[in-house]
């Protein structure tokens, strides 16, 4: 892999690193005292000085009486975007071989007094005034509402696992727009080089750390690439990483005006690469409507400069219509941002009406290729960030397949997707928003994951762009009393200090990743221990999750090349519509009915074979209201299973399982003024 000049020079070979390290763990290695111990949690050379954890007590390791891991999951963080949009957006980094000082410090361009930290006067108004200082002051950051400095800081994450975390899914971010148009860069703004610099850095992250504890393999942050070896790794009381992607144009699969910059091939190539790199989870888009799928929408100020981004990359602005069903996409921001300086001369964020709230764009055909991608790989699909019309298209192929491996990993699906996430298998997560409000949505899906016996997880998002949880005040009625007991009862919890400054949730809020412990407790203060509870069981869902995606194994059609009949079929002198078109494996062509209400449609598998799901992938010319008949003889049929309220696309008719030779598929109301027509049809056994 091809590094850049100025990334090579700052980071050493894993030799010299490791050698480094080992000689300064001789010369700054803890007291005697603590390296007695043999606590296998305590580093036996953590540099000096650095972060202090505050945290006492081992770590709980194995698994419950029912077997499960346990402990939390944060499902959405971004350790290393710092080397993301140009590597100067967000300030500060995630370790450093010389040690806090160089690490956590801010951008050049910040000093003396905050004047050009452009990014949180975009996004937030402002002047962006502040302290540059970090360490050893912090003054002003880290904290809650910034979004430009270093929230994780690797000791801070140690916290965070010390503190009862198993999981850190650990997304790869950019995005190729905002890193053109922000002045102040180290680096190429090409996505995919910025993708494999920070899987680079999670591995380099991860040597660090062996070092401190003596070598490798013997630290406590471990990548993983399967669900068995995460299992192990939560067992034995460590942090299980696993990465993902974040990022607005994946391969290149941008769109310039509807025309897609990437191809199928580029899209076999990335999906190879990223495995390769380790990555098990992925959004196919971000932030921009792309050549896959178009995005959920931003809003207020924030929405109009991603919209003015949108604009920039695309040549397109966001493009909106009604709502089909109960699920929208989030209100466009309409509150005027210092973005817009960015357009040409003349052109202007559109109006929109408030009344269409949902993205014209869906999954494309490159998207549904991209999808199967995934799918081939075992990998996991994250569903957030897409619009309405593109995650419904997602969940009708994912229950199409029977394919378990979708996730939401902070808050950015509308919650009436939850039940077909989690009946399918998939795992979700919410914001790391602030304790009532994370409580109050929890308790709205409370009852589906007692329904699904499902944990739940948070997703941090730190050093990406939105706040954290703010103080609730010192003087509030039930603040966070310190130290207190962690989730699991075995360690102690107290203030957590880095250089001279003290954090304390109840007047810092939730400034870096290392106050997750103390978020938490705030959470058992507010919402109470139920909730906690659902999300010490988070590791176990999300493995569960991973583990069944990668057992899951394609359902043979057995529907594929059979003899197909039919009440009627269209006439066409130039093509055919044929009953036997919807079962040829190919979805360019399909069955069309005459155009009346009382049509069929059925298929000969050739021989009895036991029957318990039906796939339908309608043309435009869908049926509203129609049922699936079965039958052994083809003159005796039993109804399986029916709806009055088809809305077209792929749909998925799911029965307890029957014998069957022939299946229907019988019309009763036609969902338009043509007849009934169908691309393919799936016929699967148990």
């Amino acid at each position: 892999m091809t590094w850049t000049r100025r990334a090579h020079r700052r980071r050493r070979p894993l030799v010299v690193l490791t050698l480094f390290l080992t000689a300064m763990g001789m010369l700054l290695s803890p007291s005697a005292s603590s390296a007695a111990t043999g606590d296998w949690w305590v580093p036996t050379s953590r540099p000096t000085p650095d972060s202090e954890i505050n945290v006492t007590g081992e770590p709980f390791k194995g698994t419950n009486a029912a077997g499960e891991v346990r402990g939390f999951v944060d499902a959405h963080n971004h350790l290393f975007s710092n080397e993301a949009f140009g590597g100067r957006l967000i300030c500060g980094k995630v370790f450093s071989a010389s040690g806090i000082a160089d690490a956590l410090k801010d951008c050049p361009e910040h000093y003396p007094d905050g004047t050009l930290a452009i990014f949180d006067y975009i996004t937030h108004g402002g002047d962006g005034k502040h302290d540059p200082v970090g360490y050893p002051t912090f003054k002003d950051w880290p904290a809650y509402d910034s979004m430009t400095h270093q929230a994780n800081y690797y000791a801070w994450v140690e916290r965070a696992w010390r503190g009862g975390q198993r999981v850190l899914v650990n997304d790869l971010v950019t995005n190729g727009m905002i890193c053109s148009v922000y002045p102040f860069k180290a680096r190429s703004c090409d996505e995919m080089t910025s993708i494999r610099l920070q899987a680079k850095l999670t591995y380099d992250l991860q040597a660090y750390i062996d070092a401190q504890y003596g070598g490798t393999g013997k630290g406590w942050f471990r990548i993983v690439t399967d669900s068995a070896q995460a299992r192990e790794v939560v067992a034995q009381g460590k942090l299980a990483v696993v990465l993902g992607v974040e990022t607005s144009e994946p391969f290149g699969c941008k769109q310039i005006l509807d025309i897609a910059q990437c191809s199928k091939s580029d899209i076999d190539k990335g999906l190879d690469e990223l495995y390769d790199l380790g990555v098990r989870s992925m959004f196919l888009c971000h932030k921009f409507d792309n050549a896959l799928c178009g995005v959920r929408f931003d809003e207020h100020g924030l929405g109009t400069a991603i919209n003015v981004g949108q604009f920039l990359s695309t040549g397109t602005f966001w493009q909106t219509e009604k709502c089909k069903g109960p699920q929208k996409d989030n209100p466009i921001g309409d509150a005027a941002s210092k973005a817009e300086a960015d357009l040409p001369a003349g052109t202007e964020v559109p109006e929109y009406d408030e009344n269409a709230q949902c993205n014209v764009r869906g999954l494309t055909d490159l998207g549904e290729y991209a999808l199967r991608g995934l799918m081939k790989r075992k990998m996991m699909v994250e569903i957030d960030h897409m619009s309405v019309k593109a995650t419904g298209r997602v969940l009708d192929i994912l229950e199409a397949e029977s394919y378990p491996g979708v996730l939401s990993s902070h808050s950015w699906m509308d919650l009436n997707w939850t039940e077909r996430v989690y009946s399918l298998g998939g795992f979700v997560a919410q914001y790391m928003h602030g304790s009532k409000e994370f409580s109050e949505e929890a308790a709205r899906t409370d009852a589906l994951r007692a329904k699904y016996d499902v944990g739940y997880g948070f997703g941090t998002d730190f050093n990406g762009i939105g706040d954290h949880p703010a103080p609730r005040g010192a003087n509030t009625s039930n603040p966070v009393t310190y130290p207190f007991k962690s989730a699991d009862g075995g360690s102690t919890i107290d203030r957590q200090t880095t250089g001279q400054r003290t954090f304390d949730f109840n007047t810092d809020g939730a400034a870096h990743v290392g106050m997750v412990p103390d978020w938490i407790e705030d959470i058992r203060l507010v919402g109470g221990q139920g909730v906690v509870d659902d999300l010490f069981r988070g590791a176990e869902s999300y493995l569960g999750t991973w583990g069944a995606s990668e057992s899951h194994k394609a359902g043979v059609n057995l529907a594929k090349g059979a003899t197909a009949t039919a009440s009627a079929s269209e006439s066409n002198p130039f093509t055919s519509y044929q009953p036997g078109r919807a079962v040829d494996g190919d979805r360019g062509t399909r069955w069309a009915s005459d155009w009346s209400d009382d049509q069929w449609w059925k298929v000969d598998l050739g021989s009895t074979h036991t029957v318990k799901r039906v796939t339908l992938d309608w043309e435009r010319a869908y049926g509203r209201s129609y049922r699936i008949d079965v039958s052994t003889d083809g003159s005796t049929w039993r109804t399986v299973w029916s709806t009055t309220s088809g809305d077209g696309g792929l749909d998925t008719a799911g029965f307890s399982a029957v014998p069957a030779r022939y299946v229907r598929m019988q019309g009763v109301d036609r969902g338009t003024d043509w007849g009934y027509s169908l691309h393919e049809v799936g016929v699967y056994g148990g």
